[in-house]
């Protein structure tokens, strides 16, 4: 079987230093077939504030292991996770079972709550009553190195 996606090093967002100004393209860019090109840069994007709605509940981790790869989250990728945002049924969220971290798609139906992966090579996991289960936060963002 396949490696089940794990988080590693859960770490807290710096929101106090300097933003960093990254220079911002002003007009969309296409996916589809090419427009004109224009040169109408805005001044900086601070990607702080463009990432993180509540600093104090942000978190980021990073991504082992590949069973949400359907869902775009690959080995490597930098998880922003939101502690603050009430988890519902069908986000993508960072839970605590049983001792460990992972992150799957909640799943809450009439039979009880599962975590779901992205990949057809693992198993959906129902929680059990007796299991130690917290839903940690939800993904709000993915960051990814290309």
């Amino acid at each position: 079987m396949q490696e089940e996606i794990k988080i590693s090093g859960i770490q807290t967002i710096d929101t106090d230093q300097q933003p960093a100004g990254l220079r911002f393209f002003e007009n969309r860019v296409q996916a589809g077939f090419p427009s004109p090109a224009q040169n109408e840069y805005a001044d900086s994007i601070d990607l702080n504030r463009a990432l993180i709605t509540n600093p104090a509940a942000t978190f980021c981790a990073r991504v082992i292991g590949n069973s949400m790869v359907d869902a775009g989250i690959n080995e490597g990728d930098l998880l922003i996770i939101d502690r603050s945002i009430v988890p519902h049924d069908g986000n993508i969220a960072v839970c605590f079972i049983d001792g460990d971290f992972t992150v799957k798609r909640l799943s809450v139906r009439e039979d009880g709550v599962f975590l779901t992966p992205a990949n057809a090579k693992f198993p959906e996991l129902k929680v059990g009553e007796e299991s130690n289960f917290k839903v940690w936060g939800v993904v709000s963002h993915i960051i990814k190195k290309v």
